[in-house]
């Protein structure tokens, strides 16, 4: 200041506007300083770290340049120029490095939450990030970095100690509850969840209370993010995971198969024992060949052990159209290509009601894609539906306009 006052007085600026023009000269070199200096760290400094980062391939700096972290690290070169000029301005000094303070905390405090989504980033490169998430755990610390923060900023901007600002808190303490009730009960969710290892990112969850019904692409301390099969995404509270009830398909993707459990419904009316000329049609199906030569020498062992009198067919042992075709569903889905062989397989009779006899088939098949495992399940009832009429068996449905016409 002192410097500049001389030379104006020596280019003959009078007296009376020397203290302004050099009040104004010494801002202007200030901010001419820290344009300068800013340009420098960003074009010169900043391009040099990107230019190793990029030459070396390195993972986290890759992701320290998308999160921007040197960038927002360069804002500390202006506020510490500033600063550093403030004892130039004896009257305004305090207002000066408080301002700048100020800033500088801002920055600093920015730059670790950066930091911290940095660290949670990095983490889920790995693969441990998929069965214990810790973005939950990262923003609560995000949450006290930010109290703390304010806290320093007013006691900073207030010109007192921090601790008197602490020492409120407890007071405040109701009101934090209240406002953080969310998080808090997320927190704790999210730690239950965690070492319970219900849920991860990448599961298949339904909850159709919350309308979910896709795979978990993120778990944050007060949401879980699922991504509808119809590209929607539902935000479910963390909390009600533990509270309330939800289907995690997990243990399905992971056994390599996909459960088939879908009955036929048969028409009561037309089940009956086989006549002969239907047990030789039988015969001509391949599948069916040896089941049927070995039930015919039970039943004839059976009946002639016994003495039984065959005249009347409700005498004794005897093949039904129905047991046929339930031991053809058997064979024909032992040998299908899409039925997971190692698994569960039968094919069961349920309880008979007012839309006939249910024959369901309790199966597998051999993959988990949702597209694949629909036209495996597709291709066996079609079969099945076709084929049952040669069992001379109908196909249960509600009579339609179409039966009513015709009667």
């Amino acid at each position: 200041m002192k410097i500049i006052r001389a030379r104006l007085l020596k280019y003959g600026v009078d007296a009376e506007w020397v203290d302004l023009f050099s009040f104004v000269i010494l801002i202007t070199l200030i901010i001419l300083i820290c344009i300068i200096a800013n340009f420098i760290t960003k074009q010169v400094i900043i391009r040099f770290i990107t230019h190793i980062i990029r030459k070396y391939q390195l993972t986290w700096g890759h992701i320290l340049l998308e999160r921007k972290v040197f960038r927002q690290l360069s804002h500390f070169v202006p506020a510490i120029i500033i600063y550093s000029f403030a004892s130039t301005f004896p009257t305004y000094r305090n207002f000066i490095e408080t301002l700048a303070m100020t800033y500088i905390m801002i920055v600093a405090f920015s730059v670790i939450n950066r930091l911290l989504s940095v660290l949670n980033a990095i983490y889920q490169t790995y693969e441990i990030s998929k069965t214990k998430p810790i973005k939950g755990y990262i923003q609560v610390i995000k949450i006290i970095v930010i109290i703390i923060g304010t806290i320093l900023l007013l006691a900073n901007l207030m010109g007192e100690s921090p601790l008197i600002l602490l020492s409120g808190i407890g007071a405040l303490s109701a009101v934090f509850m209240l406002v953080f009730k969310d998080s808090i009960l997320g927190l704790v969710a999210g730690v239950q969840l965690s070492a319970t290892d219900m849920v991860r990112v990448g599961d298949w969850i339904e909850m159709p209370k919350y309308g979910a019904n896709g795979d978990v692409i993120d778990i944050s301390l007060n949401t879980v993010m699922v991504q509808n099969f119809d590209r929607t995404v539902t935000m479910i509270p963390s909390y009600t995971l533990i509270s309330d009830s939800f289907i995690n398909w997990r243990g399905m993707q992971e056994s390599g198969g996909r459960r088939i459990k879908r009955a036929l419904h048969i028409d009561m009316s037309s089940i009956k024992f086989c006549t002969n000329e239907m047990i030789e049609h039988f015969k001509e199906i391949d599948i069916l060949v040896d089941y049927i030569v070995e039930r015919e020498h039970e039943v004839e062992a059976y009946n002639r052990e016994n003495d039984i009198d065959r005249s009347n067919i409700v005498n004794g042992r005897a093949l039904t159209n129905i047991g046929v075709f339930r031991a053809y569903i058997t064979q024909y889905i032992q040998r299908h290509p899409g039925i997971h062989q190692e698994m569960t397989l039968m094919v069961r009779q349920l309880a008979p009601g007012e839309h006939g006899l249910p024959i369901e088939i309790y199966a597998f098949t051999n993959t988990i894609q949702w597209s694949v495992y629909e036209t495996v399940q597709a291709d066996i009832f079609d079969h099945l539906f076709a084929i049952a009429e040669q069992f001379e068996l109908r196909i249960f449905q509600s009579p339609a306009g179409s039966d009513f016409k015709v009667l």
